[in-house]
């Protein structure tokens, strides 16, 4: 700032200490109290001479008030006729207003303008349609919608990260360039690694299964990639995934540890981020009364349920997002879908031993319609069994060679999941849509913009 001046009718040096809109809405600063805020300009509004001016600083939205008698009339005017978004730095008197949004407001004395935007700021207070909104996202996620969810994700990845390392698994990082396809199939984007074919990841259990032999129980938090060609409200071709192996579990072992973390998150989010979920039409309560143990369904049992509501489905299939959507809407609490068919999941699944034709996995579906936000299950731990697994999936060992190798060298009893973040986004936010539990969406209609 330096010697910049600011303007209150007269001209003055600023002297209030700088804060954040989050430090005056939680009530941490006396009413009365002289800060400083700088930010962006989000809304605005006058009646006669006083003005109202919603800043946004990225902690939060607060109504600032403008007063001819104390400004003057020059310098209301300036206010007043700034466009949306433009950039100010504002001192005043924090005061207490039930009527102003948050119960706060910043009444102003001084001011300086950072930066003057263009007039012609494309997201109005009006219907945007959902191509629009793509088109325009770097803007779009300045809205208070927006920012709410970013909020809710980042405190989500936050809640995970405090129980898991609170229960001492390891956070770690794996490739997300690899030769081999984790679940094989189509579904896989291929990238010329220097003339040679390799793969965006789907996962990183395959490696995952790796490091459990070093550092035992990790996690890992990273974008997954899946060139399904699906255009349903719940699917990415980018998404980030929160994977979890353990070495010395089997699936109950497992299905305790989701419940435990689930619960964990919905309980942070309903006290850390209250005000967001309502924003978003969630009330925090909801979560709170999140409790373990989850309701369970043997995929047989799914099946059956399916087919006495009139759904066409087979034995063996494995269970679309039409399916999961009939399932969940049944349920007011996440609850486990447990022992799917071989057909229906990849290679590496093991077999239930007192009934081969299913294996030993499980996916935990969200209620409300919302579906699948966790998949996971026991690995074959058998050198010679998952050889033969992969042959009988078309595979090439040669691919698996190293995968392999962990079976030959200490190999023991071991399990994971990886959870959908934008998945649990979604409904823990009660979105409608995948594309709104992320900043930058990747669907395969629209090419990777911005």
């Amino acid at each position: 700032m330096g010697e910049e001046k600011w303007k209150v009718g007269i001209l003055t040096q600023p002297k209030a200490p700088l804060v954040y809109v989050r430090d005056i809405l939680s009530g941490s600063i006396p009413i009365g109290e002289s800060v400083r805020i700088r930010g962006w300009l989000s809304n605005k509004r006058s009646s006669g001479g006083i003005a109202f001016l919603i800043m946004r600083d990225g902690t939060g939205w607060l109504q600032c008030t403008a007063k001819r008698d104390l400004l003057g009339r020059d310098a209301l005017d300036e206010l007043t006729s700034l466009p949306i978004e433009s950039v100010l730095e504002l001192e005043g008197e924090v005061r207490q207003d039930k009527r102003a949004p948050g119960g706060y407001e910043l009444a102003i004395r001084a001011y300086r303008v950072i930066s003057v935007a263009e007039p012609d700021f494309p997201i109005a207070k009006k219907y945007h349609g959902p191509d629009f909104l793509l088109e325009n996202r770097h803007l779009w996620i300045r809205s208070k919608k927006m920012w709410c969810v970013l909020m809710v994700r980042a405190k989500l990845l936050k809640a995970a990260r405090e129980w898991l390392d609170g229960h001492g698994y390891v956070e770690v990082q794996a490739p997300t360039l690899t030769a081999s396809a984790c679940e094989g199939g189509a579904t896989l984007f291929p990238v010329d690694y220097f003339g040679r074919r390799a793969y965006l990841t789907q996962s990183w259990q395959l490696y995952g299964e790796a490091f459990v032999a070093s550092v035992g129980k990790c996690y890992t938090i990273a974008p997954s990639f899946r060139a399904e060609k699906s255009r349903t409200r719940r699917h990415l071709t980018e998404y980030w995934h929160l994977e979890v192996e353990i070495p010395f579990c089997g699936l109950k072992e497992l299905l305790e540890v989701e419940e435990q973390l689930i619960t964990h998150i919905c309980h942070r989010l309903s006290e850390w981020a209250s005000e967001e979920l309502r924003a978003l039409g969630r009330e925090p309560d909801y979560l709170a009364k999140i409790e373990p143990p989850f309701p369970r369904l043997t995929y047989d049992e799914a099946v059956e349920l399916l087919q006495a509501k009139g759904v066409n489905i087979s034995w063996g299939e494995d269970l679309a997002w039409t399916h999961e959507k009939i399932l969940s809407e049944a349920f007011e609490v996440p609850f486990f879908i447990t022992h799917f068919p071989r057909s229906a999941k990849a290679f590496y699944h093991k077999p239930d031993p007192s009934r081969p034709e299913v294996t030993l996995s499980a996916d935990l579906l969200a209620p409300e319609g919302y579906g699948e936000i966790t998949g996971g299950g026991e690995r074959i731990e058998d050198y010679e069994f998952l050889l033969a697994r992969i042959r009988e999936e078309g595979l090439d060992p040669e691919d698996y060679k190293w995968y392999l190798d962990l079976r030959r060298y200490g190999s023991v009893q071991h399990a994971g999941f990886g959870l959908g973040v934008e998945r649990m986004v979604m409904w823990v936010c009660r979105l409608e849509h995948i594309r709104d539990a992320i900043a930058f969406p990747r669907l395969v209609r629209r090419r990777p913009y911005p």
